[in-house]
């Protein structure tokens, strides 16, 4: 094993944090509270930032869509750089987190942004970004990734920096009270997923790394077998404790990694607006199905310490695709609003993107893409 592992975010769990967020953030700096749809108007997040934040100089901007896309987000640029903006506060789930990333970058970049997500650029400096988490999933408040789409051309597109940390994350379950199922599935399926691209690779030597991950999903497991508890505190400050520690850096480090069912996925969300998690819902299953001889053995060893089965990996994909369906997610791409275009749409855009070496062992190629796909059309 050999790995830097570095996470400067600092995590204010539990009930009531908001009010921390003083302690990170100086009464000379101006604030640019940025959020999506206005939901934390109704559950109440909105009226703590602001009592939080009294007595600073704060603007506010809305409208970070779910996939945020830089079309709304150079909006929220153009604001910094004419208000001379010295902090942005994040408040919302894993896009808004993530939009606001690639605004604290922009701001300071004299360029068309967009250069950070097609690779023809580097972040060199970034404002200051604080987060406060509503919606747990992608594990954004605390790491350096973003993803961000570009209507114009259908792309979904990502970029890492260590600048774009969240300086402070606050994971304060109590504000998740008013997400609807769908918000609290997908969330579930994202938070599985992710500890999965980490874990099914190949075996590797690191106890911590693999027990670690297993521990994050038996975790989710227990959640979905205890759906029915889904709107009660324990459960939910479960599902926002396992999303954070599935993509903070820290399952990853020194191990294979794949990424290759969320590289599909991307494509999947950049055309037909299928919700993330639901597009890795459709997409791991075959995955494993197809790569099975490269992830037999992580696959089996998750059958036996996470689902009780022993020798038979295609009961644990089974079992996976069950999980998803439980919580009321569907494993069939049919199900979704797609056209007869789609194993073209994805398998060209991953071409134009570079995607054709996917995987831990860099053999996802596009025509395993394609099977992918059209397995995934049950």
């Amino acid at each position: 094993m050999e790995f830097s592992y570095y996470n400067p975010t600092s995590i204010q769990f539990g009930k009531g944090q908001i009010k921390s967020i003083v302690n990170f953030i100086d009464k000379e700096q101006k604030v640019l509270v940025v959020y999506g749809g206005g939901s934390i108007k109704k559950n109440g997040v909105y009226d703590q930032v602001k009592t939080a934040l009294e007595g600073y100089t704060w603007l506010e901007f809305s409208g970070v869509e779910p996939n945020p896309t830089v079309e709304t987000l150079n909006k929220a640029v153009e604001v910094i750089k004419t208000e001379k903006i010295d902090f942005v506060l994040a408040v919302g789930g894993g896009s808004v987190i993530d939009g606001c990333k690639y605004l604290v970058a922009a701001g300071l970049y004299d360029g068309d942004a967009w250069d950070f997500l097609d690779g023809s650029a580097s972040v060199e400096k970034a404002l200051p970004l604080g987060a406060i988490l509503t919606l747990p999933a992608t594990g954004s408040e605390s790491n350096m990734a973003a993803v961000v789409s570009r209507k114009q051309t259908d792309e979904k597109r990502f970029f890492f920096s260590p600048l774009v940390f969240p300086k402070f994350a606050v994971l304060d379950s109590s504000v998740m009270s008013t997400l609807d199922d769908r918000q609290l599935a997908n969330g579930l399926v994202d938070a599985f997923v992710h500890t999965c691209e980490q874990y099914v690779t190949y075996p590797t030597t690191s106890l911590v790394n693999d027990g670690y991950a297993q521990t994050l999903l038996k975790g989710l497991v227990i959640l979905a077998n205890t759906w029915e508890d889904r709107n009660t505190p324990v459960w939910q400050e479960n599902l926002m404790h396992i999303a954070n520690q599935a993509l903070n850096g820290l399952i990853g480090s020194g191990v294979p990694q794949d990424w290759a069912t969320h590289m599909i996925g991307h494509e999947l969300t950049a055309f037909y607006g299928i919700d993330h998690a639901r597009s890795l819902a459709v997409v791991q299953p075959q995955l494993f199905r197809v790569m099975l001889e490269d992830k037999k053995e992580k696959i089996a060893l998750m059958g036996e310490t996470v689902f009780g089965i022993s020798n038979d990996n295609e009961a644990v994909i089974k079992a996976i695709e069950s999980i998803y369906e439980k919580v009321g997610i569907s494993t069939n791409l049919n199900d979704y609003e797609i056209d007869d275009k789609v194993v073209e749409n994805v398998t060209k855009a991953l071409e134009a993107h570079g995607m054709t070496a996917l995987g831990e062992n860099a053999n996802i190629t596009l025509e395993k893409s394609a099977q992918i796909l059209k397995m995934a059309m049950k």
